[in-house]
């Protein structure tokens, strides 16, 4: 990465409405606006069902979900790399096994 990709520049956000200026370097700004549309998506969502009120309240609880979604994509994400490391095992010890066993016809 050049010096020029790491220096941040500001980008301009819109969440409910309201414009924010965020500095960000250029080579993640893109994953910023991603991110932006995202958390507004989110926030619209929960401003829509009209049972929570204020901005404050909204932001608080799209983060919550938002964090809710991360931890059980974690988790997720974590019992996918245990399998997947149980299966190479298995794979590994039957290679092993086979690989023995020609040994042995080998030597006979």
């Amino acid at each position: 990465m050049s010096a020029e990709e790491n220096s941040p520049g500001t980008v301009v956000v819109r969440i409910l409405d309201k414009e924010y200026q965020v500095s960000c370097p250029p080579a993640e700004q893109e994953a910023l606006l991603k991110s932006a549309r995202y958390l507004d998506e989110n926030m619209r969502k929960i401003k829509g069902r009209g049972n929570i009120h204020g901005l404050e309240k909204i932001s608080v609880m799209a983060a919550l979900n938002i964090t809710h979604e991360m931890l059980s994509k974690t988790v997720q994400l974590n019992e996918s790399r245990h399998h997947t490391a149980q299966q190479i095992k298995y794979l590994e010890d039957k290679l092993d096994r086979s690989l023995q066993a020609n040994r042995q016809i080998e030597i006979s």
